[in-house]
């Protein structure tokens, strides 16, 4: 018996993984609604899970949404999960970290010596985060494949390709496509990948 382990994206929720139980057919499809919003306490809640998964079952496929693959690859689950489907995914905290500093007129002075930062744009800028992110360098030796959309505004193209190369992973890229992956077209893309791997 095999499972499908999904993890959302920021806004999203677990229930998401219903849309990819017919996609995968054959596994027992779980969304975890993980607690917790960083990458020390998210990643090992999404950990946790995994080693559960594992216990259970013969081959666990993870499906990971923008910073839900980032949370994952932050809980070591490596030795968990067989292979990997990543979605819009952020491969690359410090760099988004730094730009959307860049987009508040935030200096690294300032951020250090504030603690937080909130943005007008709505998302939160932590000190403590940054400087976990850049002791902690992503590592994952899952074999992976990525979905991206040429329209991505938190990832550059370049940010994704070098990841992909970096971790041989197959990288697939929807002309027009954006970071959230939510229109007709856009699912059907999506589904498609899927069902042609």
């Amino acid at each position: 018996m095999n499972a499908m382990l999904y993890i959302h994206g920021n806004g999203g929720n677990a229930s998401e993984s219903q849309h990819y139980e017919e996609l995968f057919p054959s596994c027992d499809v779980i969304g975890l609604d993980y607690k917790t919003f960083t990458p020390w306490e998210t990643g090992q809640e999404i950990r946790w899970a995994a080693e559960k998964l594992a216990e259970k079952y013969n081959d666990v496929t993870l499906v990971a949404n923008s910073i839900g693959a980032f949370f994952s690859m932050s809980g070591n689950i490596d030795c968990f999960i067989k292979k990997a489907y990543f979605i819009s995914p952020i491969v690359d905290m410090e760099k988004l970290i730094e730009d959307m500093m860049v987009w508040a007129n935030v200096t690294e002075q300032e951020l250090e010596c504030q603690k937080v930062v909130f943005t007008d744009f709505g998302e939160k800028l932590s000190w403590e985060y940054l400087t976990y992110v850049r002791a902690h360098p992503i590592s994952w030796n899952v074999p992976t494949k990525i979905l991206y959309g040429s329209g991505d505004k938190l990832t550059s193209f370049a940010t994704i390709d070098a990841f992909a190369e970096k971790h041989q992973a197959e990288l697939t890229v929807m002309k027009n496509g954006e970071h959230w992956f939510h229109t007709d077209e856009q699912m059907r893309f999506l589904d498609n990948w899927i069902r042609s791997h």
